[in-house]
Parts: C-alpha cells; structure tokens; sequence
C-alpha cells in the first residue's frame, strides 16, 4: 500500500474517532451480562443497518450445535442469546475475506460502592482512560472493528472481498455464541478479535474448563456441632486438593511448546462459593463454582477425567469425603486451546499494518485465558488475529481502555483491511459515514 493511502486512511480514522468514541460510551451503557445482551444488539444491529450492511440476527441453536466438538455444555436458555453479523459484499471480490470478530457480553460488575471512578455502566473520560464495564474487554473492539470500515468509507472505498462484522454472546462463559456463527456457516480467509491484548498479538492461548462441584454435609443444631459434618468447611479440603492438581499440571508446562517458559499457565480459580442455611445449623451443602486452565492440544475430556479421578483418589482417605465424595457437574467452558501458525500471510499483513501505525514491530504472546479464535483456528482451519488496544482492570473495578491505544488498534485494522481485502470505489446506492 502506498504512504499516500495510507495517511489517507489514518487522517480517516482521526476523523472519526471522536464519534468512535461516543459509540463506545453507547455500548458501554449497555449493561449486557449474560442473559441480557439483547439490547446491545439491538443497538449493534441497527447501527450496521443504518450503515447499508446486510445484517443477521439470529439466536443460538442448541440443536444445530450441541454436537459439535467445540460445543461447550449449558443448562440455561438461549432463546434470546442473539448474536449479530453484519455482511459486506464487493461489486467485485478481488481480495481476501475476513471476519471482525467481537463478543458483547460483559462480566459481573460486583459490588457498585467499589467502582471508585465512575459507575460500571456510566462511562467517563480521565486523560487517555474511558472507564466503564466491558470498555476494555470488548465494547471497544467492537467500535475498533465497524469504525475501521467506517474510515474506508469516509474516503469512498470499501473492502474489495466479503466482510463479515460479528458481534457475538456466550465469549466469557463457553464460546457457543462464536460457535454458532461458524455452524451457520460464517467463514473467511482470515479473523481479527480486538480483544485487549496491549496491541500484542496473541500466538497461543490455554483452554479453559468450568464446572461445578456439590458438597453434601450433615446437618445438626449447632450445640452438636461435632456430630455433624459442615459442607462448607469440608469444600475447603476440595479447594486444597484441586489446588495441588493445579500445580501438577504446571509442572507439565515443558512438554507444551510456547508455555515452557511461562510461570504459571495453568490457574485455578473458585469463583463463586454458596452454601448453607441457617447460621445456628451445621451446612448440609455447598456449592463451589470453579475454572482451570488446560494446555492446547489437550483434549477436556481427558483432562476432565483427569479431575474427576485426582479428587476421588486424593479425597479417598478423607474422614467424611471419602464416603461421601462431591459431585462434579461440567457446566460452561469445555475448551480447547489454541496454537496460532507463525508468520501467516495475514499475520504479515497485521505486522506491516502495525508497524505503519506505530513505527514499531509487532510482538507476539501466549495468555492463559479463554479467546474465541480457538473456534476460527481449530474449527474452520482459519488464521485469527487477536490484537487490541491496552486495557486495565478488565473483570474488575473500574476497567478502563486507552483512548490513543483504540485510536492505534483502530488504524491498524483499517490498513489491514485495504491491504488484505483490498479496495474499490464503494457502490453508488452506499453512503458514505
């Protein structure tokens, strides 16, 4: 591409940046937890609409996916788990096609007393900060991917090969809604997810297991409190145990190229704990709700096993759990991770797109959290890039995402498109944004 369109794109992108960021702030206001995406995509597809794309709503199907190996199991409705995808179609296909991935969902902002720049979901300016729930993690991709198209236009040009523009559910808790778009039949030469990443790409990224674990005590007043067995107290023994089989997984971390040099790939986390009903009784149960990390290549059903047969065998000379051992249910992410290729063609064309933008290489990284290219890259044999702008604090208070960051991300997607799908003057009945 020649220096003269590439300013040319660059100057584009500046000119929008203040209404990109606007429409973020819009997404930010969204409080689109699990279960309550609709809005948001609502408004996500009426934008694209207004934008003269051809654009699918369409809920998750549990009968068109639920055999899918990258299928991940649930027990909650997804009749209104809508995902988006917004198509672009040239006079001509001349180039390559892509998909621009992003998810809408946003984790639990917990409680509101401990956000202390702003409300989760009123989203503020500081500096080069825009603060608010799912600005960083990934409302600001999502801007970054329909705003990059928006510089194009701005100039006259569009992409010269099928762009598809997905905005997808289900990304922070199994992956299905990513999956769906692929069973419906979405596919392109190549992916981007802005996901925050610190403008980095992501080479290789663990896989990711939840479940359930159901601890079964036995309950009396608390005056015969040794009697009894507390469920509560006894799920801290779990914990303990599937820490130390967390810890024999990460001394696996040599045989899994990419990892062997990171600390700790492999975390465990319980990230929600229930359990007992009354104060004055010893717990008759609980409920942990847990998260672990596998290697790519790994398959969940072995590791899965793996657990299942660690806490039978290591809770075996437990007092009580050894007669009453817990009960694990497999509920949400049953992933695998991915490898992504070295030095692609689009990987090449995301490094020249980035280096034009910052003057700088780009680098590469490995991140022991779940990503939705694990379904573009295993699943339909696709090259995708997952690259964004810095983010703080994503899953927690105050997440906040770099303005001048979103602004670099947002160009360099943008050449990235005119490189890879190349460009042509944009049809007569388009408007130009």
């Amino acid at each position: 591409m020649d220096a003269e369109l590439t300013q040319s794109i660059l100057d584009a992108v500046e000119a929008g940046f203040e209404d990109q960021v606007a429409f973020t702030e819009d997404l930010i206001r969204f409080p689109s937890l699990r279960g309550e995406e609709q809005d948001a995509q609502r408004f996500l597809g009426k934008a694209l609409g207004d934008r003269g794309y051809d654009v699918e709503t369409f809920a998750i199907d549990l009968d068109k996916i639920h055999d899918h190996p990258g299928f991940s199991p649930v027990t909650v409705d997804y009749s209104e788990a809508l995902n988006v995808v917004a198509t672009h179609l040239p006079r001509e296909s001349k180039g390559k096609s892509l998909i621009l991935n992003g998810h809408v969902d946003v984790v639990p902002e917990g409680p509101h007393d401990m956000w202390k720049v702003s409300a989760p979901y009123e989203p503020k300016r500081d500096g080069d900060w825009l603060y608010g729930r799912g600005g960083g993690d990934m409302k600001a991709g999502i801007a970054a991917n329909i705003f990059a198209l928006d510089a194009l236009r701005r100039l006259g040009l569009q992409p010269a090969a099928k762009v598809h523009i997905q905005s997808v559910v289900e990304e922070e808790c199994t992956g299905n809604g990513a999956l769906a778009c692929l069973v419906e039949g979405y596919t392109a030469d190549a992916a981007i997810i802005p996901e925050p990443e610190d403008e980095k790409l992501v080479r290789a990224n663990t896989g990711v297991l939840w479940f359930e674990i159901e601890v079964s005590g036995h309950p009396v007043h608390v005056r015969e409190a040794g009697t009894g067995a507390n469920a509560i107290e006894a799920s801290f023994r779990v914990i303990e145990s599937l820490k130390r089989l967390c810890e024999d997984w990460n001394g696996e971390k040599a045989n899994y190229p990419y990892f062997e040099t990171e600390d700790h790939p492999i975390n465990f986390n319980v990230g929600k704990i229930e359990g007992g009903d009354w104060a004055s009784t010893v717990a008759a149960w609980c409920k942990l709700h847990c998260r672990i990390a596998i290697y790519p290549g790994d398959d969940p059903k072995d590791r899965a096993r793996q657990i299942e047969d660690h806490l039978a065998s290591d809770l075996a000379g437990d007092s009580f759990l050894g007669n009453r051992p817990p009960k694990i249910t497999w509920n949400g992410f049953f992933a695998r991770g991915y490898v992504l290729e070295e030095n692609t063609e689009a990987e090449q064309a995301l490094a020249a797109a980035h280096r034009r933008v910052t003057d700088t290489e780009l680098t590469s990284f490995v991140t022991p959290g779940y990503l939705d290219a694990r379904v573009f890259v295993i699943y339909a044999g696709m090259p995708c890039l997952v690259y964004g702008p810095i983010s703080e604090d994503i899953h927690g208070f105050d997440e906040r995402v770099s303005l001048s960051s979103m602004k670099r991300v947002t160009g360099t997607i943008a050449l990235f498109i005119a490189e890879w799908c190349g460009v042509e003057e944009i049809m007569p009945n388009k408007e130009t944004t």
